[in-house]
């Protein structure tokens, strides 16, 4: 993963090589500086493959010779055998565990070690941080407009940027709280449950009961096996009669479809309504499946719309599930999950919650994986020391300016057990104690912290992490829309060192 980098680190790199610097003790931070979406938190991720890329971290002897022929041909042939050599064995890494909530312009990862090793870390940290908690972040903002109880499924594979960033979406998704995904090789992968059952092109491509084969399916308790498609026509019949919709309007195709794949499936079959017509066609075709599944001992597991206003047809369908489940008495009928995707964005969410709706799972793609109201979190990754003496970046945007030295985070909590500030001291400032006054400086508008260590969390211990962080922000914090901001603040003594240093270069 070495070459996994910018070339002007590369260049950099050869600098300090030259200059006899590349092995001074060096400190490095890496936080963002304005929370993301407009709201006051993110969630840290991409941390353990950060550390998984830093025990890989070698340049290869082909890297090697790459890096010959695109280096200026004045660089020393002893840089390239130095190269060679290199690795992260001398480097200490600091963070957050992964899922946790951390703030603006407070370091959530930390890297210290020989400078040139410090500095080639730069562009392979922030690529593997940056999207991974922006995702998760997105995710995490679903997850809170949703509710605890409601399913959300990541399926945005074929809207992802290439192959890795659907990856990428789906792990990080599941940090954020959603419960699974359709990417069959992220569950691989990563162990992410899979979910997905059939799409209008399955349904289109029927057209008569006739093309259903084969047409039996075996009682659940056993039995001579039953000729699904007339039990699914004559229940047809009956659900029409109930609905008082008119049986030639249903579409037939649709009906050999749902029968087919209720054959294929008799313990996972769920209907995707919305081909033809959801009130005429797709419901009472959907219906008659589930009935006849029944009087066999199945029991249909959901719907699913994709078109139309969702929240008012998520309504109707659950009446018609009730009316159906009291003609035909079938208790469990009124309660089958009715699903929902078509471009779900927080919007949508919020507007389902304003209305009302009777969905219990929906399924987000482009507005979750492309992220499209902030494409990045603007991660960065500072100098803070070299060979102990502190480092500061001064500009004239003083939104970029850093704050200097290898520091310490504090984060503190209310009575109720919410954080409401996080303090940076320096390094060398002793352990605070309860009850302890300290004078402090608020950052003004912009966490806990521990060293990483063996073995990492995993996946699923990562999304319980992030679901508590979220849960101990206190609401004002916690809010999508125009949140409070979080304080952050340095010690008195971590001030007097800022002012010193900006004072020195002016």
């Amino acid at each position: 993963m070495a070459p996994l980098t910018d070339f002007y680190q590369l260049t950099m790199a050869y600098g300090h090589w030259r200059a006899g610097r590349h092995r001074l003790p060096a400190a490095a931070e890496l936080f963002f500086r304005r929370g993301p979406f407009r709201g006051a938190f993110a969630l840290a991720a991409g941390l353990a493959e950060g550390l998984r890329c830093l025990r890989a971290f070698r340049f290869s002897a082909a890297d090697v010779a790459y890096l010959r022929s695109v280096l200026p041909s004045t660089t020393e042939d002893a840089f390239f055998d130095y190269l060679a050599t290199l690795d992260a064995s001398e480097v200490t890494v600091s963070a957050v565990p992964e899922g946790s909530v951390v703030f603006a312009r407070v370091p959530f990862l930390q890297v210290k070690g020989p400078l040139l090793v410090v500095q080639l870390l730069e562009t392979m940290l922030l690529c593997l941080v940056n999207y991974a908690s922006l995702v998760a972040t997105n995710a995490s903002r679903f997850r809170l407009l949703a509710g605890p109880d409601m399913k959300l499924m990541e399926i945005g594979l074929r809207r992802a940027q290439g192959p890795d960033g659907a990856l990428s979406a789906s792990k990080y998704s599941y940090i954020g709280g959603f419960d699974c995904t359709s990417n069959v090789l992220a569950g691989k992968l990563y162990g992410i449950p899979v979910r997905g059952t059939i799409a209008h092109s399955f349904i289109m491509s029927f057209t008569s009961l006739e093309e259903v084969q084969p047409r039996e399916l075996l009682p659940l308790a056993g039995g001579e096996p039953v000729d699904l498609p007339a039990l699914a026509k004559s229940l047809l019949q009956r659900v029409c009669e109930l609905l008082q919709t008119p049986p030639e309007k249903t579409n037939r195709g649709e009906l050999a479809a749902f029968v087919s794949y209720a054959i294929s499936f008799p313990h996972d079959f769920q209907g995707l309504l919305d081909t033809y017509c959801v009130r005429r066609s797709g419901l009472p075709n959907f219906c008659a499946v589930a009935l006849a599944l029944h009087q066999l001992g199945y029991r249909a597991v959901g719907v699913r719309l994709d078109s139309g206003d969702l929240a008012q047809q998520s309504k109707e369908i659950r009446r018609v599930f009730r009316a159906c489940g009291a003609h035909f008495q079938v208790p469990w009928f009124e309660t089958i999950p009715i699903a929902v995707s078509n471009d779900i964005s927080e919007q949508s969410l919020e507007e389902f919650s304003r209305e009302g709706s009777e969905i219990d799972m929906i399924g987000v793609g482009t507005n979750l994986v492309t992220c499209p109201l902030q494409p990045s979190l603007g991660c960065v990754y500072k100098l803070v020391e070299v060979n102990g003496s502190p480092r500061m970046k001064l500009t004239e945007d003083e939104e970029k300016m850093t704050i200097p030295g290898i520091k310490t985070i504090y984060r503190l909590y209310d009575a109720a057990g919410h954080p409401f500030m996080d303090l940076m001291a320096l390094e060398e400032e002793p352990l605070p104690s309860a009850g302890q006054e300290l004078a402090i400086r608020v950052l003004g508008r912009l966490g806990e912290t521990s060293k990483v260590c063996e073995p990492l969390p995993s996946l699923p211990e990562v999304r319980s992490h992030a679901q508590v962080s979220l849960s101990l922000l206190s609401p004002a914090h916690r809010r999508l829309h125009e949140p409070q901001p979080y304080p952050v603040a340095v010690t008195e003594r971590l001030h007097n060192l800022l002012t010193e240093l900006r004072q020195a270069t002016q």
